[in-house]
């Protein structure tokens, strides 16, 4: 049978959708191999949220279709910008995000010498599907695909369309199926999870449903907007109290300033965000909180750049995604005016960097000492492996322990976005 080599790109559900791709492929009894060269056919699941990495895999689908095997390029990039696609790389076939399960027939036939584009179909659940796990320890449980928001900088949009939640009783059984299986998390993932509704059940009691699955294991609730999650806000915080779930959210606030905000077609003002952020807080004292900046929007100026990181040494938060803008294609912040140059917006950029550097340092420090217990799921660096505790935070330590073991560590270091730790 055929050898097949699966490469993605992005955000975890482009991970698990490249996950599922697997799957089906070994159910259909081909190979999976490890790089290009091994293969007989290349499929890359992209993405093009930012330019860097729209070029990084450009060059990477130019060198694979002049090595002259069947391409099959999928994900976001060839529904929202086929054109481009189709003149990069003419030979390859297409594959949207919502046509995964089509990824069979789409290799069968692209293997045969035709050039398919399955681009245009409707949203489906992707639950109960094959998988072969990128981390057999981490299951990503796509909730939702799609959005209710209308960014005017998001390309995003163009790919997965419209909010389209999933039956609460399908991602159950693909939850129970993959504890059973040995995954020690879940990631509750979408593009925007606190919209979940399917059949009257919101997200507060579709994470009460999946943290009454028998097993030990965690859950990280993944991406949230701050107005969508003030809508569901004290019955999350009643979910989060279960012991299995981390304490740990995902709030995109992506600028410290009102008028930026409205700028990006962002439905919330800093004061709901803080509201949201304070809220939290009060109910969990530590809780994890991850958040999005773009640097140089256009039109921002030097004092409006300065709320950004105003907000920002206010939040304190335990991950902080950094982004300069990009222009994307057909967004309409690409046609706005006072777009600033390169060289300004990697300055911003490189300035929250900086603060960054310091915070997360600082915010690391009230962790010294701290002894519990964390959830080993991946190997670390100078032989280490890396853990979660019950914020989720990273914990890098030297244990003889496997991973998906629970087991007790005392912090003793801090660096930039992590502890290091003694197993005790």
């Amino acid at each position: 049978m055929p050898r097949v080599h699966v490469k993605s790109y992005g955000c975890s559900a482009n991970t698990a959708d490249a996950e599922i791709a697997r799957g089906m492929l070994i159910e259909e009894g081909h190979t999976l191999v490890d790089t290009p060269e091994e293969s007989d056919i290349n499929i890359i699941v992209t993405c093009v949220v930012k330019t860097p990495t729209e070029q990084k895999v450009s060059r990477e689908l130019r060198e694979l279709e002049a090595s002259g095997k069947p391409l099959i390029v999928a994900g976001c990039m060839p529904k929202s910008m086929n054109s481009q696609v189709n003149q990069l790389v003419p030979s390859a076939s297409l594959l949207g995000p919502d046509d995964i399960e089509r990824m069979a027939e789409a290799v069968y036939r692209t293997l045969n010498g035709e050039k398919v584009s399955y681009i245009d179909g409707d949203p489906t659940d992707r639950t109960c599907l094959p998988r072969v796990r990128a981390n057999t320890l981490v299951h990503i449980a796509p909730i939702s695909t799609g959005c209710l928001g209308n960014c005017s900088y998001c390309i995003v949009k163009f790919a997965r369309g419209h909010l389209y939640s999933f039956p609460a009783e399908k991602i159950i059984r693909d939850v129970t199926e993959a504890v059973a299986a040995g995954c020690g998390e879940v990631w509750v993932t979408a593009e925007d999870t606190a919209l979940y509704s399917h059949d009257g059940i919101r997200l507060p009691e579709l994470l009460n449903m999946i943290t009454s699955v028998e097993g030990d294991f965690r859950v990280r609730v993944g991406m949230t907007t701050p107005n969508s999650l003030g809508e569901v806000m004290e019955d999350i915080i009643e979910s989060l109290s279960h012991e299995k779930m981390y304490k740990f959210i995902h709030i995109p606030i992506q600028a410290g300033n009102d008028d930026i905000l409205q700028a990006m077609r962002r439905k919330y003002t800093v004061q709901d965000f803080k509201e949201v952020v304070n809220r939290l807080r009060e109910a969990y004292p530590e809780i994890g909180i991850s958040t999005d900046i773009i640097c140089g929007f256009p039109g921002e100026t030097e004092e409006q750049f300065q709320d950004s990181l105003d907000l920002i040494t206010w939040l304190r938060p335990d991950v902080l995604n950094i982004n300069r803008f990009w222009e994307r294609p057909g967004t309409d912040a690409a046609m706005m005016p006072g777009r600033l140059h390169g060289r300004d917006t990697k300055q911003r950029s490189r300035r929250m960097t900086d603060l960054w550097k310091d915070l997360a340092v600082d915010v690391g420090k009230k962790w010294l000492g701290w002894e519990g217990e964390i959830l080993l799921t991946e190997e670390g660096k100078k032989d280490t492996k890396v853990g979660r505790n019950y914020v989720y935070k990273t914990i890098a330590v030297k244990t003889d322990a496997p991973l998906g073991s629970f087991i007790k560590v005392k912090v003793k270091g801090v660096g930039v976005g992590f502890l290091t730790a003694d197993e005790v």
